[in-house]
């Protein structure tokens, strides 16, 4: 405890000025800030630029940061050629509300990598995304339920808001209804998930799922798992749903899906396909998307999927190609990101000497403090009962001492900019970390 109030107090000497201006921002925001994650005790610094791996704040202090934007930004931050497209854009304009070329040159890169991509329709958040998907879920199979994962988070949408935080049974939110139409399954789990399907196969619509948790606990899939509900949502014409708003570009050019020989009907997108700004991206085959055309159909026979005022606005769309096309045009920065990746896996793994177990995959990572007899993380409830306080001192350990950036409690990404050097600084600090 004693090392904790002194990594405030010189967090606090180095933040004055970041103290400051929060305490103006949370007198006009809840709680300071706009997202619920973005705050941590005493008070998160506000940064006034970044650039590449780095973070300023408006005490400019140089963080090397790993939240990259909630794990948007696998370029690093302002990369020369999406800030080159972005400035071309501006001089045109950067919102027109209605259609533009910008749209179909982005679509037509994600759909000729992404099979599934068949039909798109951008929103401008990934839990608008999700939303759309589980709503043309009931419409296509005239079903209610939607089954989603223990600890799967899928934004703030009503339809999927259940079973998020631990513990599972308890409600998310007041003020959400119609929560018996969730029902929640758990992650690598086949035997005990297909028992809970088939209880409400009659009306199940669909099945959402991320190959890899991200706010779950940065967990991979098991292919089997996969395999095996995606054959269940076959054979009870239900609807298979991958949200890869987390994973889509970030391992490979296209989604994961592909390497463990999965066919979803729908898929969702965002983050890195917006590069750096404002995307979501629900698509999926044809005639499943067909169903949100609105032409000729009467309210009964489509499903009312709108997008929004700035859905496909040409600043975003043009930063979305941009990174995209510079992933195409130099593939080897996967190769380069994921060896970081396991590198950090590996050693920030041996520094803790099976005091930790890390999760991830690719140039995702996470760090969990073992206690409670957990040895291994395949699920979120096995996440739950690690020591959850003691990462958030982890990292913001590193947050004050070291200026190393993870928003606490949370997995890092590594992105282009980062380099091996950045990750052994990880390690040091792991190295001075007294658990």
């Amino acid at each position: 405890m004693n090392l904790l109030l002194d990594y405030i107090k010189e967090y606090k000497k180095k933040t004055s000025t970041s103290a400051k201006l929060f305490a103006k921002s949370a007198k006009l925001h809840v709680n300071g800030v706009s997202h619920n994650i973005r705050f941590y005790e005493p008070y998160p610094f506000v940064v006034k630029k970044s650039l590449g791996k780095n973070l300023v704040d408006v005490d400019d202090n140089k963080y090397t940061d790993y939240w990259m934007g909630h794990w948007a930004l696998i370029l690093g931050h302002g990369p020369k050629s999406v800030k080159r497209s972005l400035q071309k854009q501006i001089e045109k304009s950067w919102m027109y509300g209605t259609v533009n070329e910008q749209t179909i040159r982005l679509s037509e890169l994600i759909s000729k990598n992404v099979s599934v991509a068949e039909k798109i329709r951008y929103v401008t958040s990934g839990t608008e995304a999700t939303m759309y998907s589980v709503r043309l879920a009931r419409s296509v199979t005239g079903k209610k339920i939607i089954a989603k994962i223990d600890g799967g988070w899928h934004g703030y949408t009503s339809d999927l808001l259940k079973s998020v935080n631990w513990p599972f049974s308890e409600s998310e939110s007041s003020g959400v209804v119609n929560e018996e139409e969730i029902v929640s399954i758990p992650y690598n789990d086949l035997e005990n998930s297909l028992s809970i399907l088939r209880k409400y196969s009659k009306d199940l619509a669909g099945v959402i799922i991320e190959p890899v948790l991200g706010g779950g606990g940065c967990i991979p899939a098991e292919s089997d798992y996969l395999k095996g509900i995606q054959e269940f949502c076959k054979k009870n014409n239900s609807l298979f749903i991958l949200d890869e708003i987390v994973t889509g570009f970030r391992f490979r050019f296209g989604c994961l899906y592909p390497t463990m020989k999965l066919d979803p009907d729908i898929v969702t997108l965002g983050k890195i396909v917006g590069g750096g700004l404002s995307i979501g991206v629900m698509c999926g085959k044809k005639e499943i998307m067909e169903f949100a055309d609105t032409t000729g159909k009467k309210k009964s026979e489509r499903s009312y999927v709108g997008g929004g005022t700035f859905s496909a606005n040409p600043a975003s769309m043009v930063a979305g190609f941009s990174t995209l096309d510079h992933l195409k045009s130099k593939k080897s920065i996967y190769s380069k990101i994921n060896d970081l990746g396991e590198f950090a896996r590996k050693e920030i793994g041996k520094v803790f000497d099976g005091k930790v177990t890390i999760t991830g995959k690719g140039s995702l990572f996470m760090t969990h403090f073992i206690k409670d007899g957990v040895t291994e993380v395949k699920n979120s409830s096995q996440a739950a009962k690690c020591d959850s306080k003691l990462l958030a001192k982890y990292h913001f350990k590193m947050i004050a001492h070291d200026r190393i950036f993870f928003l606490p409690g949370k997995l890092g990404a590594i992105s282009d900019a980062h380099t091996k050097q950045d990750i052994k600084n990880i390690v040091k600090a792991s190295e001075e970390f007294t658990c």
